[in-house]
């Protein structure tokens, strides 16, 4: 392509020979940069070791398994340096993978567009390309890789699109996918969203769940006690309903305690005014490295 370029290669804790053909490439091409983890921690950890040493304008990852295929990148590279997307995410439209996993897999894609609101057909495609900007401005951890469209929407970059790849069968190695990604998927994508859009503001989320509650269990037990009280109605405890608006009450007493402890730990947390600023003029570490 005529760019400059580096390949990063993460070891998340292989028990081949992968490390040893790593430094043989590395001593060959210049380029070519690696990090070897200790242990396995997960495609997250690698994805965010690999960000976090990315220096090229564009970011393309892309899985070791050999079913993504290099020759995509330049149209990725366009959509991004042209076409002015922050992130593009590879389709996979024609998939070669065991039915036990596509049918997951298609499940998992329905939950995520509904509950982010992104339309993409493959989130989890592990070829993708980003501007820079995306990548040092973003957390991958856990198994949060499955998310980082959703991830990069939270933060700010919402040009997101997609590009049909072809993917090709596996030729070695077997599939880490297990059917408890399955259960975990949708829990993780409804723990971003809810941290991308009251991360900074808990008490609005657990106090107007507590509230609402409380009003209703309220109103219960002012109800039952007018009976008891003005029509002579006795026995009230007997009823079902005299418990479910002690329940109401005591649920919206600990969400609203649970949203102002929530409050306290954000307003002390380190991270409680970090946010995501595009551009400078006149200010800030911009205004002081051209003051010097």
């Amino acid at each position: 392509m005529g760019k400059s370029w580096e390949v990063i290669f993460v070891d998340d804790g292989s028990t081949d020979n992968s490390w040893e053909a790593i430094q043989h490439l590395a001593d060959r091409h210049p380029e070519v940069k690696a990090i070897k983890f200790r242990r396995n921690y997960g495609k997250s950890a690698g994805l965010q070791c690999g960000f976090e040493e990315a220096s090229g304008n564009v970011v393309i990852t892309m899985d070791a398994d050999l079913q993504d295929s290099p020759e995509e990148i330049p149209d990725l590279y366009r959509m991004i340096t042209d076409e002015g997307y922050d992130l593009v995410s590879g389709w996979k439209k024609k998939r070669y993978d065991p039915i036990s996993k596509t049918i997951p897999t298609k499940f998992y894609n329905w939950v995520t567009r509904r509950l982010s609101g992104i339309k993409l057909h493959d989130f989890n495609c592990g070829l993708k390309a980003y501007r820079k900007a995306v990548v040092k401005n973003i957390e991958v951890y856990g198994e949060m890789h499955r998310y980082i469209p959703v991830i990069a929407k939270w933060a700010g970059f919402t040009k997101i699109g997609e590009k049909v790849v072809r993917h090709q069968a596996r030729k070695y190695g077997t599939t880490k996918f297990g059917w408890e990604r399955f259960i975990n998927g949708p829990l993780d994508v409804i723990s971003i969203s809810f941290v991308g859009k009251f991360g900074k503001r808990p008490m609005h989320f657990f106090g107007a769940l507590g509230m609402l509650s409380f009003a209703v269990g309220f109103i219960i037990l002012a109800y039952l006690s007018y009976l008891k009280i003005f029509e002579q109605i006795f026995r009230i405890s007997d009823r079902p309903i005299f418990f479910f608006g002690i329940l109401l009450l005591i649920i919206g007493s600990q969400l609203f305690l649970t949203g102002f402890i929530a409050e306290l730990i954000s307003r002390n947390s380190p991270q409680r005014n970090v946010y995501q600023v595009e551009e400078r003029i006149g200010v800030g570490r911009e205004y002081e490295k051209s003051s010097k």
